[in-house]
């Protein structure tokens, strides 16, 4: 999953820290407005069955992929010509499904094994944006046609960053990208070492078939937790900010409200399963749906554990070029979007 990258303890420290900011928001809201506190629970009870079946849907798609071994298909992306690996990069990186292990040690292991930064880059920027899982509960909460755009974003900003990378590092600007000290990738790059074939008929094998729970268990209390934070704070942003607030900064046609959509994206992401509501909310009041799709893809590749794991990985040039592609990729894929809108 694309936002799924923390190791096992880390993650159990996550779900608890979730959990507890859900129960202290509705608490204080108990306190100071137990009708407000009685809506927001109610709202998010009706949230949660509403996207219910996407949510079913989307933790079978993860769990799918990790116990088949598809998501060692992967591996298969990055050889070959320039102008082939950057295109398949992309595609891997924007539609396929990868276990928990996470893409920062993926990465470290493509840069330490010689993989060109190009082909990498562009499995990088695509990656944190969209996966089956990410798609199809975007369809359920924002509709199809922003899970289409959301997905070609992902796959447009891959290429976008590939094709710069690539005739940056001709102009010799990017060699060693990696810092030092930085290993071979661990667990990301044994699927590039020695990839495993694809077992589509995982249920014949009992060692599969626990796996396949075990991943769908981890999908849904990793999405149940942050889902039901993002409802509740869509219900307090429904109640509490004026819609005219949110149509004069983030309405409109022209170029700002994408740019700020683009910005504001970067401090203010979530997680991509939590920014999802936020964002429907935000453009039922309406917020202009290319702001809408340049937050989403901004936040996703330059949220803050993101952006952290990428600058302890790559020199400081690599990061700063990363973050530039990331914002003008999330600015072009949302001024296509409302021009595409407004057509």
């Amino acid at each position: 999953m694309s936002d799924s990258t923390l190791t096992p303890p880390r993650a159990a420290t996550a779900l608890r820290s979730v959990w507890l900011v859900t129960a202290l928001i509705l608490a204080l809201l108990a306190v100071f407005d137990r009708a407000r506190a009685g809506a927001s629970v109610v709202f998010t009870v009706e949230a949660l069955a509403g996207t219910a079946p996407f949510l079913v849907l989307s933790i079978a798609v993860a769990a799918w992929a990790t116990a088949t071994g598809a998501d060692n298909l992967i591996a298969r992306a990055f050889t070959g010509a320039p102008a082939v690996m950057i295109l398949l990069a992309a595609l891997a990186g924007g539609l396929s499904p990868f276990c928990s292990c996470g893409v920062i040690p993926l990465i470290a292991a493509l840069l330490a094994m010689g993989v060109p930064l190009s082909a990498v880059m562009a499995f990088w920027l695509a990656s944190p944006v969209m996966d089956p899982s990410m798609f199809v509960l975007t369809t359920g909460v924002l509709g199809i046609e922003f899970a289409i755009a959301k997905t070609l974003a992902a796959v447009g900003i891959g290429l976008m960053g590939g094709w710069v990378v690539h005739f940056l590092g001709r102009a010799g600007g990017l060699a060693d990208p990696l810092r030092e000290d930085i290993g071979n990738g661990g667990c990301g790059g044994s699927r590039l070492r020695d990839p495993k074939p694809v077992v589509w008929r995982f249920w014949a094998e009992p060692e599969r078939r626990a796996k396949f729970g075990r991943e769908a268990a981890s999908v849904t209390l990793f999405l149940l937790k942050w889902l039901t934070l993002a409802f509740v704070l869509e219900s307090l942003m429904l109640a509490f900010v004026p819609a005219e607030t949110i149509t004069g900064a983030l309405g409109g046609t022209g170029l700002m409200p994408i740019l700020l959509g683009t910005l504001v994206g970067v401090p203010a992401y979530l997680n991509g399963y939590a920014a999802l509501p936020l964002v429907g909310g935000l453009v039922g009041q309406g917020m202009a749906p290319g702001a809408g799709l340049a937050f989403l893809v901004a936040g996703g590749v330059t949220s803050l554990p993101a952006a952290i794991a990428v600058w302890a990985l790559v020199r400081p040039r690599v990061f700063a070029l990363y973050l530039a592609l990331s914002l003008t990729g999330a600015f072009a894929a949302g001024l296509l979007f409302q021009i595409w809108h407004l057509a």
